[in-house]
């Protein structure tokens, strides 16, 4: 598999799925950044209202209504979505929108499929 362009370290992922071969520890630390990412349930919910909403792309405006947290603290959260490439933002006038990274999600998801396995994601 080549290596795909994502920010930082997670281009390190795409190179060694975890149930088929073992990972270097650059490996283990960037596919550990995205775990953590979306291991938060704030986060998590906020990657699923992202990626269930029209057209695939959400306003920052449509994500803060969904939760009992101050603007600052849904920024935060998003900030950290954007900084481990699980979504990209891209500001239009005076909103943020927001996209999931699916080559992102994909590379963890082949990441733990076992040897043998076909990946369940379509490429």
């Amino acid at each position: 598999m080549s290596k795909q362009e994502l920010p930082g370290d997670e281009a390190e992922l795409c190179c060694s799925p975890v149930l088929r071969e073992p990972l270097d520890a650059e490996q283990a630390g960037a596919l550990a950044r995205v775990f953590k990412a979306i291991g938060e349930p704030v986060r998590l919910r906020l990657l699923s209202l992202i990626a269930s909403h029209a057209g695939g792309e959400a306003c920052v405006c449509d994500l803060t209504g969904a939760f009992e947290l101050s603007g600052p603290t849904i920024s935060h959260h998003l900030k950290i979505l954007r900084e481990s490439g699980v979504i990209d933002g891209e500001r239009r006038g005076t909103w943020v929108y927001y996209r999931v990274r699916p080559e992102t999600l994909r590379l963890v998801s082949d990441a733990l499929v076992p040897a043998g396995e076909v990946p369940v994601v379509s490429r």
